[in-house]
């Protein structure tokens, strides 16, 4: 890819070029055209001048001879004096009778038979040589009055005279394209000094640019930069963090792992390895959990900068997740009970809030004691608001640590949670506009109360 310089000055010193051709082109022909009628016109006009001395001749002076040698030596004289002009032309003359008798002709006149047959302005050949003349009549006088120059001379002065006009093209655009190369480079400057900017830094540094002065034409491109680098922020701080995170969650349950695993492998009798097998199943079981949770919430967070929000039959979508859990509930001997029978559609963004009941009904399943059972009902409100209230028959929540229930990786009283279920259901409802509450049941275990509200925007980062 060249550079945009070349990519703009390419094409504007084609098109500089090809306008001045054609524009010489139009100016040759034009001028050349103009000037020839500007020599024809002398031709006329030289005619008239002679016609208007001949009528000045006495009565009966046929003294051709002297005529002759008086205007020979008048139009033949070109530039003989510092008077002469260098545009000037050797003119030839010919006076006929109009019966076509020869009056007097200057010695360079092409030497015609008759007089030419048409008056004005024309051209003939003689000799070799092409002739520019004009024929004029005076019925008055009787005479016919030739007056000509040779083409070939004409067109040399012609040449001459617009040859000149073409030297301020000639001269003009390599000039023309050195102003434009530096105009256009001194215009990119501002281009030039932010890619220097850019490549100037190092790939820690993620801070916003800020060029000042910068050209209204580049503020919109700075404001993307500073938009991605933005996100690359955001992105590698929320892979430090789940790396982080993973790192710290992770170590334990490993290192408890490899003990189990260890006296598995001294255990001295049968039911001592038994024993440290279904210790080790069970760690198993919490690092994966932890993994399945630390990858949610690594995979919901950057889908919750920009939620996308669409009509919801929340009803179905309760009772579609309610079925994917039913196997996990019935390894726990419990039963799922969906207590609904409201039609309630709701604008919401389906996939968080997917996320967010699984979690609630999860964590429900992990408290419940066996042979229980999970209720989830779905109940419309006013004020255009919909609940669904998550009810276990667990040992509820120690009011002292309610604030800390919302913590990563915080547990209570159950050895096997991975502490993100909570956290990951806050993080959700503080971006949809939605609430979870929690509070103990009168008659024991803990419901989880998350209210959404219809008719409210969503929120974006």
């Amino acid at each position: 890819m060249t550079s945009i310089r070349t990519r703009i000055l390419v094409p504007v010193l084609i098109l500089v070029l090809l306008g001045d051709v054609l524009i010489s082109w139009l100016v040759l022909r034009d001028s050349h055209h103009e000037i020839e009628e500007v020599y024809d016109a002398q031709l006329a006009q030289s005619a008239r001048l002679l016609q208007g001395v001949l009528a000045q001749r006495a009565p009966g002076d046929n003294d051709w001879n002297r005529l002759y040698q008086a205007f020979d030596a008048a139009m033949s004289r070109v530039g003989d004096t510092g008077a002469a002009h260098p545009y000037e032309t050797r003119l030839t003359f010919q006076v006929w009778r109009t019966d076509g008798q020869l009056l007097v002709r200057s010695a360079e006149a092409p030497e015609l038979k008759a007089p030419p047959a048409t008056l004005g302005a024309h051209d003939l050949m003689d000799n070799g040589h092409d002739w520019c003349a004009f024929l004029l009549k005076d019925p008055q006088q009787g005479l016919l009055i030739w007056v000509g120059e040779r083409d070939d001379i004409r067109q040399d002065l012609i040449q001459r005279i617009v040859g000149h006009t073409l030297w301020p093209s000639v001269i003009g655009v390599p000039l023309l394209a050195t102003l434009i190369w530096l105009t256009i480079g001194w215009g990119l400057q501002p281009l030039r000094a932010m890619a220097r900017t850019i490549r100037g830094r190092t790939t820690e540094t993620l801070k916003p640019l800020n060029l000042r002065p910068l050209p209204h034409d580049l503020e919109p491109m700075q404001t993307a930069l500073n938009r991605l680098l933005q996100q690359i922020d955001n992105l590698l701080a929320r892979e430090r963090r789940f790396i982080a995170d993973a790192a710290h969650e992770l170590r334990t349950p490993l290192a408890i792992l490899r003990i189990h695993a260890q006296n598995a492998q001294m255990a001295g009798t049968p039911q001592q390895r038994e024993e440290a097998l279904e210790f080790l199943v069970s760690a198993v079981d919490r690092a994966t959990r932890i993994a399945s949770q630390l990858l949610t919430m690594a995979r919901i967070e950057p889908h919750l900068a920009n939620p996308e929000r669409c009509e919801v039959e929340l009803t179905e979508l309760v009772r579609e997740e309610l079925a994917e859990l039913a196997p996990l509930a019935l390894a726990k001997d419990i039963e799922l009970i969906l207590d609904s029978d409201h039609h309630c559609l709701v604008k919401t963004d389906p996939i968080a809030l997917a996320i967010a009941l699984q979690n609630l009904v999860t964590n429900a399943l992990n408290f419940a004691p066996p042979g229980s059972e999970v209720r989830v009902q779905v109940q419309p409100q006013g004020c255009g608001a919909v609940y669904i209230s998550v009810e276990d028959a667990g040992p509820g929540i120690d009011e002292g640590e309610y604030a800390r229930l919302f913590e990563r990786f915080y547990t209570q009283g159950h050895g096997n949670g991975a502490g993100l279920g909570l956290a990951i259901v806050q993080m959700i409802v503080s971006k949809i506009d939605s609430s979870l509450q929690l509070y103990n049941l009168p008659q024991g275990g803990l419901c989880a109360e998350l209210r959404i509200n219809q008719g409210a925007p969503l929120h974006s980062s």
